[in-house]
């Protein structure tokens, strides 16, 4: 749930959603559709569907347990190399780099005197780091000081030097200089397919059986080329079928 999604909006979320499937085979147990209507407005859909297909693996392959190694969490559906890493570690206390957007600028930062990270870097990102971690059991506390420290005070912008706890920087050492790349586009949201293929979920999510073209197509009237191209991309990734009689439903629910 919380990639690429900040904690807040994960919050109104989590709790009713680990009350209802407390388990890996909780959620295997439920069909697709239970689990994207339940998703919400999380958006990212398609991390329900691989969430879902995780905890059937979860169930049947690893005795209701999630893994604790990295090379295992990066064979399941929907874990890349972050969330496995951040699994291992703030699950299991295991002592691995695990890199965000926050801990790239800070070690940018601290270690190298730079205002922002620059391009991503697995190799280079992840050696920074674990140069940097204890070799002990605060690792795991150590790398949530990382974030937070990025997310609160290291900031992206108006950074607030001053309440820093690291009497050693680069970057402040060298006269705080500026980035020297371009600054970084926002990502718009509205009226994008995104928006559209949520609005057409909602639809689905509403309704408890199979709904018409017609009912679809009230979703979104601005574009409907890019109506269309929205739905046709949600048949594609799955999270949308059609029934024997040409209407459309939730994964898991025709």
């Amino acid at each position: 749930m919380l990639q690429q999604t900040p904690v807040s909006r994960v919050l109104s979320i989590w709790p009713d959603w680990v009350r209802r499937w407390p388990t890996a085979s909780a959620t295997a147990a439920a069909t697709a559709a239970d689990v994207l209507r339940a998703w919400g407005k999380l958006g990212y859909p398609r991390r329900a569907k691989r969430l879902h297909e995780c905890a059937t693996i979860i169930a049947r392959d690893h005795d209701d347990v999630v893994p604790d190694d990295v090379e295992t969490l990066v064979t399941l559906p929907g874990v890349g190399s972050y969330t496995a890493r951040a699994v291992a570690c703030f699950a299991y206390g295991r002592r691995v780099p695990v890199v965000d957007t926050n801990v790239r600028r800070v070690v940018a930062r601290v270690v190298h005197g730079r205002a922002d990270a620059g391009v991503p870097s697995a190799a280079r990102d992840h050696a920074d780091v674990l140069a940097l971690l204890p070799n002990s059991a605060v690792a795991k506390q150590f790398s949530v000081a990382l974030m937070e420290l990025g997310a609160t005070v290291c900031t992206a912008r108006g950074p607030h030097c001053g309440s820093c706890p690291l009497s050693d920087c680069a970057w402040r050492t060298a006269g705080y200089p500026a980035a020297a790349g371009p600054s970084r586009r926002v990502q718009t949201y509205a009226g994008t397919d995104r928006q559209v293929r949520g609005r057409l979920l909602d639809v689905l999510r509403d309704k408890d059986s199979p709904v018409s073209r017609a009912e679809l197509d009230v979703a979104w009237l601005t574009d409907v080329a890019q109506r269309d191209r929205a739905l046709a991309s949600l048949l594609v990734d799955g999270l949308v079928t059609r029934t024997p009689d040409g209407r459309f439903a939730l994964a898991g629910e025709e």
